[in-house]
């Protein structure tokens, strides 16, 4: 055989091969595009998580006002990436009570924590943990409540707020009244 007679036999199969790895290109971007839309539509709800400012400046900043406001800051940390994060941010500004409850007591943060970035943002992401005392180890969201010397009074597992698919409103409250400027220092209980 010589190599034009090659060329010809392998000529089909090569043409077959350049089809299903075009088909395939095509099935791999549908399935990407496909996937953006379930995330979209799993979550839906506004994006809080400033993702470019540094979270140990941001909890710096929010002490100093709630300090002069005689408030507490309120860091829910998470990130954009977490359903249950965007979750909470959404039912807390729905609900007229619990904001109310919220802009009276404390300065509200939400505190951006991605432990997969790499470099200097994967240090970052350590100095917040321990900044919050390890508050991670409850999962995400976890609130952390700071006086107003910015030390780390309370920290909240939000899986005990949850109910459902989302969290309800008396057992956020109560945790939310309990841990108000008034109710710490309170020392007729």
């Amino acid at each position: 055989m010589i190599i034009g007679e090659k060329a010809l036999i392998l000529c089909p199969i090569f043409r077959y091969f350049m089809i299903f790895a075009r088909e395939m290109k095509i099935v791999a971007f549908l399935f990407a595009v496909l996937f953006a839309f379930k995330v979209e539509a799993q979550t839906g709800l506004k994006k809080v998580y400033d993702e470019d400012i540094n979270p140990i400046e941001q909890i710096d900043k929010a002490v100093a006002k709630a300090k002069l406001e005689r408030k507490f800051v309120v860091c829910q940390v998470g990130g954009n990436w977490c359903p249950w994060c965007l979750r909470f941010a959404d039912f807390i500004t729905k609900d007229a009570t619990i904001s109310q409850v919220i802009d009276e007591n404390y300065e509200y943060i939400h505190v951006n924590y991605n432990p997969r970035k790499s470099g200097g943002e994967q240090q970052q992401a350590a100095a917040l943990m321990k900044r919050l005392d390890n508050c991670g180890r409850f999962g995400f969201p976890v609130f952390v409540v700071l006086d107003g010397d910015g030390k780390v009074i309370h920290i909240q597992d939000s899986s005990f707020l949850e109910e459902g698919q989302g969290y309800n409103q008396e057992k956020v409250l109560r945790f939310f009244k309990n841990w108000t400027p008034q109710a710490v220092s309170d020392t007729s209980r």
